[in-house]
């Protein structure tokens, strides 16, 4: 049996998808710890996945391990809620709605055409300068420091071209707004 990814690949696993999808989980779990937990375990559970055979999606088969995780975990916060009587009606409706729209989350829909056309729509009104430094960063993984060097413009100036786009984006994308931390921020 093939292995898809290296031993210690999962450090590469690990450093690609811990931040966007603990900001993901977090964004419906509301717990730190918890949305380390699953995050964690979803990674490890991937990677030995991938140890066994080749998923299409890496990205969509994790945000499936984490929804699936994360509805575990609010689903059992809500019968233990309901036992104890702590929470006030305003707080189980809104427990009640991160579940109903994470259990409404369909990876496939956040790599669907629809998404998608959103990102090249909100690509294509960037500046050039920063479209490209945008896609550097978040498409090809350049440090700000790499970005900088190649194009001869300062760190800050960077940081200023990333804001701009995450702002656009984060606007754009404001229906997809927990996707838009898996997609974009890390």
């Amino acid at each position: 049996m093939k292995k898809i990814f290296p031993s210690d690949g999962f450090t590469e696993l690990y450093s690609t998808y811990y931040k966007k999808s603990f900001l993901f989980t977090k964004s419906y779990v509301q717990d730190k710890y918890v949305a380390e937990d699953i995050v964690s375990e979803a990674l490890i559970k991937l990677y030995e996945k991938l140890q066994k055979e080749k998923i299409e999606s890496i990205p969509a088969y994790l945000l499936t391990l984490l929804k699936n995780q994360s509805l575990d975990y609010l689903r059992k916060k809500a019968v233990r809620d309901r036992v104890h009587a702590n929470y006030s009606s305003v707080d189980n409706e809104e427990l009640n709605y991160r579940i109903s729209t994470l259990q409404e989350c369909d990876p496939s829909l956040i790599f669907s055409k629809e998404i998608q056309s959103i990102i090249d729509m909100t690509l294509a009104k960037l500046s050039p300068q920063t479209r490209k430094i945008f896609v550097l960063s978040r498409y090809e993984n350049y440090s700000n420091k790499e970005i900088a060097a190649e194009l001869n413009i300062s760190v800050k100036s960077i940081e200023y071209h990333i804001t701009k786009a995450l702002n656009l984006f984060r606007k754009n994308l404001k229906d997809y707004l927990p996707l838009f931390y898996f997609l974009f921020v890390f």
